[in-house]
């Protein structure tokens, strides 16, 4: 009996050394692992641990790499967000009851830092191709209590337009970006983070800049918005035991913002990896029952590897043989993942959209499967993606 359990271990212990792994955090952080040791060392001696010199960086870094005027380190991208709103109720531009139109195919952090702030979150369909925000139908949705618009650059794409800019000068609106996975996008030169009024960025392990732990951050250049922001996340308080609003506890801590001040020194040389990556999946990747994140005509324009409005946070797929291809990749020794399989307004938290339809919506998460992506994928790996799915 102990032999066949040895056998089933050594098996299983053989399958995942082999296996592609749909994102391996060891391997990101140990190509930095000296400094971040030696960073981790020195936040651990200064005997400071939050509120200090190593998030004071961290935000100048931050604020200059994005080009905005304040960066607010918090404690994660959800906070992030809800400190945005909550901020503007303070300053009384929104109030309980307002809204904000939202993608329906977001991830549940953009629409549950609405509703915690008592607004109400208006779900709008996507653009197919893009899987964006679909600016075309903006305007049916907003009403005489539309307040601001949340645009989400989902799986690192930026969600920006013309047509959004003149949206929001015709109705006096809030552009606030929900930036969890874009950093280091642009647009016509600015960055993700410096297109709208606000933005909330996230710093969770798996994003392409990834703290070792959960923090995120806020980036304005409204000089009232960060001032109340700062003070909404350390207790509504600006000076100690004086509270001016009722304020959340949401802080970066001071070791995460030391790793995340080395890790942004390579985010943009990370970045062109994965479009490297993409790169090769788009002109690789023939299988007709696969639906890629890219098209020909696009490829036969530019170079993916140049086209800054992308930084593949992740790289997304569409086809109708989903769990098929899910369970094909897994025995073929590849780790991919769905994002999301199932939407928000199908989600127990919100039951009460539980009968509500968005077709574009519930397609998309019936058929998505996110391929491995990162700056430390090898290029056999990638090879080995690519045949996979060729073959399936």
């Amino acid at each position: 009996m102990w032999k066949y359990f040895k056998k089933i271990i050594y098996y299983l212990k053989e399958t995942f050394t082999n296996m592609i792994k749909f994102l391996d955090l060891q391997k990101i952080n140990a190509q930095y692992a000296e400094e971040l040791k030696k960073a981790a060392e020195e936040v651990i001696d200064s005997g400071w641990y939050l509120l200090g010199e190593s998030v004071n960086r961290f935000e100048t870094n931050l604020a200059n790499y994005i080009g905005v005027k304040h960066a607010i380190g918090v404690a994660n991208g959800l906070d992030a967000l809800r400190l945005i709103l909550k901020a503007y109720i303070e300053i009384g531009f929104m109030k309980e009851g307002d809204e904000v139109i939202v993608p329906a195919n977001t991830y549940i952090a953009s629409i549950l830092a609405i509703t915690d702030n008592r607004l109400k979150p208006v779900l709008v369909e996507p653009d197919f191709k893009t899987y964006n925000l679909d600016f075309d139908k903006i305007e049916e949705r907003i009403t005489e209590r539309t307040r601001a618009i949340m645009v989400v650059h989902l799986y690192g794409q930026i969600c920006w337009g013309r047509k959004l800019e003149e949206i929001r000068r015709r109705y006096n609106l809030k552009i606030i970006e929900d930036n969890a996975q874009a950093i280091g996008a642009e647009w016509n030169g600015l960055k993700s983070g410096a297109l709208g009024d606000s933005a909330g960025f996230s710093f969770y392990p798996g994003k392409n800049l990834g703290a070792i732990g959960d923090a995120g951050a806020v980036s304005t250049g409204d000089d009232k918005l960060a001032e109340i922001i700062r003070a909404l996340g350390n207790y509504g308080s600006r000076q100690k035991y004086h509270n001016e609003y009722q304020g959340l506890n949401s802080r970066m801590d001071e070791i995460q913002a030391a790793f995340l001040t080395i890790k942004l020194k390579y985010l943009d040389k990370e970045n062109d990896r994965r479009r490297e990556i993409a790169q090769f999946y788009c002109e690789n990747i023939t299988n007709k029952d696969i639906v890629l994140p890219c098209h020909k005509d696009h490829l036969l324009s530019k170079s993916l590897k140049f086209d800054f409005t992308h930084v593949w946070h992740l790289f997304v797929i569409r086809t109708r043989l989903q769990n098929e291809l899910n369970s094909y990749l897994t025995s073929n020794n590849i780790q991919s993942l769905i994002h999301y399989p199932v939407p928000p307004h199908k989600q127990q938290a919100y039951k009460e959209w539980n009968i509500v339809t968005f077709p574009i919506t519930e397609k998309i998460h019936s058929e998505v499967i996110s391929l491995p992506i990162s700056a430390v994928m090898t290029d056999e790996e990638v090879i080995s993606v690519v045949k996979a799915i060729n073959s399936f």
